[in-house]
């Protein structure tokens, strides 16, 4: 019989590197609720229209990359590729768009792509959204709190901040014309890629990596040119709230996103750390989409972050993230050692539960016992046997002594337990 395995791109995530994720998953909860963000959780799983309307069907999401099936009723859905859809979709149908809503959200994504470092099938993200709030002022809290969690996880020197406005739909389309006709008469010195979107997304080729591609859009029509005055001033209020925060940024006049929902700012967080997988947090505004979805209209703005991305970020930098201490190994010897120390340990959890405890289960000597215990990491092994359980005692051991030092041991009456354990994970 041949062994299952993973699915190509959809990736075990190991006890070895589960700390830096629930690091990083700690602090982002920490960074959202202090800039007063509420949780949603969203079902992975939607309606595929969803997406077709919302991110465009002349996507190359939508087009190549979906996890696309029918349900037993006939019923087309998807394995959702990003969040924000299902997001706008939440507000509307639940009523929560009647004042402005600050809302976060994290989990699984799915699209089928070629997996490589930085880039998988299923791969994880948190998404922030806003909705309700027009003002620039929105935009820079958004880029704001983006910052203060780089710089809680010890990244932002690592990132760079890029910005851009796209302006309304009208001036996006008359734009696209104008591309659309330049990169024509030139269309034999575009790549492959750049050649097929240019009659179904003209826009996503200013984001072409391809050297050759980007000169010939060197001496083409600018996007800037082509802003009404609204965005303009809006971009303008923008880069002056990051100045007075002191926010580095850099305005890159090609960057677009690849999702048909977004206007005026848009801006993507970018490292040189991770080779050709570089943008770890883009987003920016989408103030039609709630009408486009059928909410009432409502300006919106949001952004997503790769969770694998900065987990890769984080080890490249070399922060120091180590999985959590067993501060006490329950050792127990005997079948009436065993009920005495089960019965004391769910005490110990009660009145201290910050500890971590762990029970040996499976039997075995008290060597072998003692084994397990130092090699689970525990900095104290707790110890009953037969003359503990005659004397209603238990014996504290230090497992964690320094060189030169003897291991500290004690054997303590069951009710000063408590006592005694704390003041041996205090040294």
């Amino acid at each position: 019989m041949s062994e299952i395995t993973a699915i190509r791109g959809m990736n075990d995530i190991l006890p070895s590197d589960t700390a830096c994720w629930q690091f990083l998953e700690r602090t982002i909860a920490a960074v959202v609720d202090s800039y007063g963000y509420a949780e949603i959780r969203l079902p992975v799983v939607e309606k595929t229209a969803l997406f077709k309307r919302s991110i465009g069907e002349v996507t190359d999401i939508v087009e190549k990359e979906m996890y696309t099936f029918d349900d037993r009723n006939g019923d087309s859905m998807t394995l959702r590729p990003e969040g924000t859809a299902g997001c706008v979709r939440a507000v509307i149908q639940q009523g929560l768009l009647n004042t402005p809503q600050r809302l976060w959200y994290t989990g699984p994504m799915f699209r089928y792509e070629r997996p490589q470092k930085g880039r998988q099938r299923q791969f994880h993200q948190t998404g922030v959204e806003s909705f309700g709030v027009a003002t620039p002022d929105m935009d820079a809290e958004l880029i704001l709190l983006c910052a203060t969690l780089w710089r809680q996880l010890g990244l932002l020197d690592a990132m760079e901040l890029q910005l851009n406005s796209i302006g309304s739909a009208d001036a996006r389309k008359a734009f696209r014309a104008a591309l659309v006709e330049f990169l024509q008469e030139r269309v034999d010195a575009l790549d492959e890629d750049s050649q097929r979107r240019l009659h179904t997304n003209p826009l996503r080729i200013l984001d072409s990596k391809n050297p050759q591609t980007q000169a010939v859009l060197d001496d083409g029509p600018s996007l800037e040119d082509y802003l009404d005055e609204e965005a303009k001033a809006d971009f303008a209020r923008l880069c002056e709230l990051l100045q007075a925060a002191g926010v580095k940024y850099t305005v890159n006049r090609r960057l677009v996103r690849g999702l048909d929902y977004y206007n005026k700012t848009v801006f993507e967080w970018v490292t040189g750390k991770l080779g050709a997988q570089g943008t770890v947090c883009a987003g920016g505004r989408y103030d039609g989409l709630v009408a486009q979805l059928g909410g009432k209209a409502t300006p919106a703005i949001g952004c997503a972050m790769g969770m694998e991305r900065l987990v890769l970020l984080l080890m490249e930098q070399g922060a120091a993230v180590t999985a959590p201490v067993v501060d006490a190994y329950v050792v127990a010897v005997g079948g009436d050692a065993q009920c005495l120390a089960l019965a004391a340990t769910e005490g110990l959890r009660l009145q201290l539960p910050r500890l971590r405890i762990v029970q040996h289960t499976g039997g075995g000597s008290f060597k072998s016992q003692m084994k397990r215990a130092d090699k689970s990491g525990a900095r104290v092994a707790l110890i009953w046997g037969e003359d503990e359980v005659a004397a209603q005692t238990v014996t504290v051991k230090s497992l964690r002594a320094n060189d030169g030092e003897r291991a500290a041991q004690v054997t303590v009456a069951l009710e000063d337990l408590e006592t005694t354990l704390c003041a041996a994970l205090a040294h």
